[in-house]
């Protein structure tokens, strides 16, 4: 059992089909915080307006979760662009806080401005519609890396993400990517803080971006990835395959 004084997980997306609940239960069970920060995309709301997906081990993640909580843990939620509707519930809730931004003190003093990112994401804030239907795109890139996988095995090749691969090399998502996290870097420096710590796009990170030390928690939806800080305050990016194992 591994402890940490804080965790940060993100998009999740638990109903959906691509989530992968087993290695978030695999991770929780075998981590435990002081403070675990939720940043976003927990529960996809979009995805259950189109058609309910919801099987027991989604379940099983929120109870684990509010266990975690009962136990000492104290929970901090900052919703996302596919839960926003937990942002009309903000405050505090036993150890549960619900915030649509935080700042994280580390041990050592640093102060890290954490929020989930789609606030500067410029499709989801003024193309709503357009973002929805990137989204169904990119739920039918995952549902394909099935067939491509079943076929890549007969052919005793590994495991290999059609979605990652279109994420990584299409020019205009790359060009995105980079404009986001410059743009996520200038709005924590503006703000005076040392880090800056958010999710959305899904693409693992942890570097420095002018002044500002960068952080993103990834996802569990492909690369199983989470932020934790360490007892020296040294902020640390994990990756775990498939059966929440640190690799």
């Amino acid at each position: 059992m591994n402890h940490y004084r804080t965790a940060w997980i993100s998009d999740l997306h638990l109903g959906t089909r691509g989530c992968k609940a087993g290695a978030i239960l695999h991770f929780l069970k075998n981590h435990e915080f002081d403070t675990l920060y939720l940043v976003g995309d927990i529960v996809d709301i979009w995805a259950l307006r189109r058609g309910i997906y919801w099987p027991q081990e989604h379940n099983d993640v929120l109870q684990k979760l509010l266990r975690k909580s009962r136990k000492g843990a104290h929970l901090i939620y900052i919703p996302g662009n596919h839960d926003e509707f937990i942002d009309g519930f903000l405050g505090k809730f036993g150890d549960i806080t619900i915030l649509r931004q935080a700042v994280h003190t580390t041990v050592s003093g640093e102060k890290i401005l954490v929020m989930h990112g789609h606030e500067l994401d410029p499709v989801v804030q003024n193309l709503g519609w357009l973002a929805h239907v990137g989204d169904l795109g990119y739920k039918l890139l995952l549902e394909l890396n099935g067939p491509v996988n079943f076929f890549r095995r007969l052919l005793g090749f590994q495991y290999w993400s059609l979605s990652a691969y279109v994420k990584n090399e299409v020019k205009n998502v790359v060009s995105f990517i980079g404009k986001f996290e410059a743009a996520v870097a200038r709005y924590a420096a503006n703000r005076q803080v040392d880090a800056v710590l958010c999710g959305h796009i899904h693409q693992a990170a942890a570097r420095a971006i002018g002044s500002v030390r960068y952080y993103n928690t990834g996802d569990w939806v492909e690369s199983c990835t989470a932020i934790v800080e360490q007892p020296d305050g040294k902020l640390e990016l994990i990756h775990f395959n498939n059966n929440a194992k640190a690799v």
